[in-house]
């Protein structure tokens, strides 16, 4: 068989280290659904290793054309990913397919067996997960031996943005693949579901986080109560475990900041983005984010923490901040000056435009022909060290 015609002979391709679809979650789940579904529409099989946890109907066999696979996890959040991932290695490995792609190199501990059942496989790694402020000493110094594995396991690593690209050569002398995510463009004009809510279009500020401290929902929540603004500011999300920072963030609040909890129907959700006098942005070490990309895709002036991974996606489009005294001062001007705010969320939404889940689709189409046709294999070594060694991993 030619490679012409090898390249072209459909992929069995799984996808594994997340919670799966329908997607209900965060950025990993997106991607695997907005890509997953595109692959298979392309004709390849693509299988999904879903997590058979609380509101998960694992009675759904097939989504978008995608077979998903439901397995069991423990549900503690140190243990979650690794255990499923673990009980979903041991079934790839016994039900082999032509490239695998795992996401989190938290899951990297798994990655010899998929190597040794000949599965070429490569590591979406994320961001800086040792960073995350929910992990003690113990998990931050997992998380940076993952990384190391990962390098080292992995045939190919995939980075979604510059600065996690930046990250791996640097720290390991490592090549990553660079594969981003998708943002939708979503059209003006429609509200009416906002009423539902009690709201008006262009008269809230949003936030749309999970309540985790690298997200600084807490500060945003802190800048907004500190301004004069008057109108609400809506935070959608929480946390999946409950715990002392979700306190934190409620009990910096006043009677103006309203509290949805998880909004899971996308149509309200994405009118709620393209709504908004502003949408707040912050998320600190995850690299490019699909919330922020849905936001710009729906318009909304944003305003975000200042780190290169959002200046990287937003440029001259957004503005920023890192304290509380920035965060009161944007949350005035932007009831100040709304058709300068609107302005700048035109010119994101043109920014959007760039990142296509078409073309993301095939940046992984590519790239698991080439894991089939082992044309690629990862080089790198240890992490070498860095400040980050001295000093204590902390929230950005």
């Amino acid at each position: 068989m030619s490679k012409s015609r090898e390249d072209r002979r459909p992929l069995r391709i799984a996808l594994m280290g997340t919670r799966g679809v329908p997607a209900r979650y965060g950025g990993f789940e997106t991607c695997v659904e907005e890509v997953g579904g595109r692959l298979a529409a392309r004709g390849h099989e693509v299988v999904v290793y879903c997590r058979n946890t609380t509101g998960a109907d694992a009675t759904l066999r097939e989504y978008a054309g995608m077979r998903l696979v439901y397995l069991p996890a423990l549900r503690r959040r140190s243990l979650e990913t690794l255990s499923h991932s673990g009980l979903s290695a041991i079934h790839l490995a016994a039900n082999r397919v032509d490239a695998a792609v795992v996401f989190n190199a938290a899951n990297a501990p798994w990655l010899p067996l998929l190597r040794a059942a000949r599965i070429p496989v490569a590591t979406h790694v994320d961001g800086l997960e040792w960073k995350r402020g929910k992990w003690g000493p113990v998990g931050r110094k997992y998380y940076r031996l993952a990384e190391s594995m990962a390098v080292r396991c992995s045939d190919a690593l995939i980075a979604d943005a510059a600065g996690i690209q930046d990250y791996y050569s640097d720290q390991f002398g490592a090549p990553t693949r660079l594969i981003t995510y998708g943002a939708p463009l979503i059209a003006p004009g429609r509200h009416e579901r906002l009423a539902e809510l009690g709201l008006e279009p262009g008269r809230y500020h949003l936030v749309v986080a999970r309540f985790e401290p690298e997200n600084h929902v807490h500060l945003i929540v802190e800048g907004y109560v500190a301004s004069e603004a008057r109108l609400p500011l809506v935070v959608v999300g929480g946390s999946p475990y409950g715990d002392e920072y979700t306190r934190r963030v409620m009990d910096r609040a006043d009677e103006r900041v309203r509290f949805l909890g998880g909004v899971w129907d996308q149509e309200l959700l994405d009118q709620l983005y393209a709504n908004a006098l502003v949408y707040w942005h912050g998320h600190s070490v995850g690299g490019t984010n699909p919330s922020l990309l849905r936001a710009i895709g729906a318009a909304a002036p944003t305003n975000a923490f200042d780190v290169n991974f959002n200046r990287e996606v937003l440029a001259e489009t957004g503005s920023f901040f890192s304290t509380v005294a920035e965060a009161a001062a944007l949350a005035a001007e932007a009831e100040a000056s709304p058709e300068a705010a609107k302005t700048r969320g035109l010119l994101g939404q043109q920014r959007a435009a760039h990142y296509d889940w078409d073309v993301v689709a095939d940046g992984y189409e590519q790239l698991c022909r080439d894991l089939r046709a082992r044309r690629v294999r990862q080089s790198g070594g240890r992490r070498r060290p860095s400040a980050a060694d001295r000093t204590p991993a902390g929230v950005a």
